[in-house]
């Protein structure tokens, strides 16, 4: 019987979690069906063009489906979303997933990046913010951190393109890499500093590098001031629980009690706080996408968005929330593995 539990509990937790992804997928694509049913671009005329005949227009509406009802349109487009076909697009004139997975990768690399700086970062500072609670430590981290929030990401994109790029030269231009290195690094990952690596050009590594650092460094900012706030005030409060003046009465080191004890149970709160703002640089990153033409999701969101590409903006936004999804089972996943509690409660 308690072999049969421990079985049972698992599986039960698996089937939840499968449940539940299932119903926010489906959520997802009813929200993106409808959103291409109501935004004001007609898929026919995006296609045939506004000079098209009357005839043309009608075959390409019938080819497309539109004259069936709306719940046989929404099961043909779920069909095709989970095998992957989003149409074509009209910008490029490429099917759409293959322009999405050429694209992710670079956006990918860029929010990763920025990611690693707002954690390395932010949750240092967060921790000496709260130590220091009152002090012009405090009030400085905070500062900064607000200054994180109120800056327009576009607005400080111009002024280091401007400061980095023009004046001083330390960083590279717009771009994700000079054009005399186009094409020298066959794509096995789609991250060119990987790329660039395993085929062994490290100048073109160091170019790619010159171009990611000024962009990585300005959403890696946004994020480390959103990491620092949430990691002051989770300490803030760990910092008032009982078990803390406990292990300083026994004797341990005020370093010990505050890195470890106490951030140690700031961690489960954390991941969740980590793994939202990977999705949101991931999905949110069209203006600096934009302001350095990074050829990333951003960028092609906002091309396809401008030439009224609804399969291509269909698509990409399908894409973002698959992300969003796959972060929130990961951050389930880190979250059993980082509270005891939780592990626990599986047996």
């Amino acid at each position: 019987m308690t072999v049969a539990r421990r079985i049972a509990a698992p599986l039960r937790k698996i089937g939840s979690l499968l449940v539940s992804v299932g119903l926010t997928f489906l959520g997802l694509t009813c929200v993106t069906f409808v959103i291409g049913r109501v935004i004001p671009i007609d898929p026919v005329l995006a296609i045939v063009g506004d000079k098209a005949s009357n005839e043309t227009y009608e075959r390409v509406r019938l080819q497309l489906g539109l004259d069936q009802p709306l719940l046989e349109q929404y099961w043909h487009y779920l069909v095709k979303v989970v095998h992957g076909e989003f149409g074509t697009s009209v910008m490029t004139a490429h099917p759409v997933l293959d322009d999405l997975l050429s694209v992710f990768p670079a956006t990918l690399e860029l929010a990763t990046l920025s990611l690693v700086i707002g954690v390395v970062g932010g949750i240092p500072l967060g921790v000496y913010a709260a130590v220091n609670r009152g002090r012009w430590q405090d009030q400085l981290i905070r500062f900064m951190s607000l200054l994180g929030y109120s800056m327009p990401v576009f607005w400080l994109g111009l002024i280091g393109l401007l400061l980095f790029y023009a004046k001083l030269g330390w960083v590279a231009g717009p771009g994700r890499v000079d054009v005399g290195f186009d094409d020298m690094v066959p794509a096995v990952t789609g991250l060119m500093t990987i790329d660039s690596l395993l085929a062994g050009e490290d100048e073109v590594f160091w170019n790619v590098l010159s171009h990611l650092v000024l962009p990585s460094s300005i959403l890696g900012y946004l994020s480390l001031a959103y990491v620092a706030r949430m990691t002051r005030s989770f300490m803030l409060s760990q910092l008032k629980q009982e078990y803390i003046l406990a292990t300083l009465a026994k004797g341990l080191s005020p370093f010990r009690v505050v890195w470890i004890h106490a951030l140690g149970n700031v961690w489960v709160q954390l991941v969740t706080v980590i793994a939202l703002t990977f999705g949101s640089l991931l999905e949110g990153a069209v203006l600096t996408e934009t302001v350095f033409a990074w050829p990333g999701l951003g960028l092609y969101l906002k091309n396809s968005l401008f030439a009224a590409d609804l399969n291509a903006v269909l698509g990409g936004t399908v894409l973002v929330g698959v992300v969003y999804i796959v972060l929130n089972m990961l951050s389930d996943v880190v979250y059993t593995l980082v509270d005891p509690r939780a592990r626990g409660q599986g047996t």
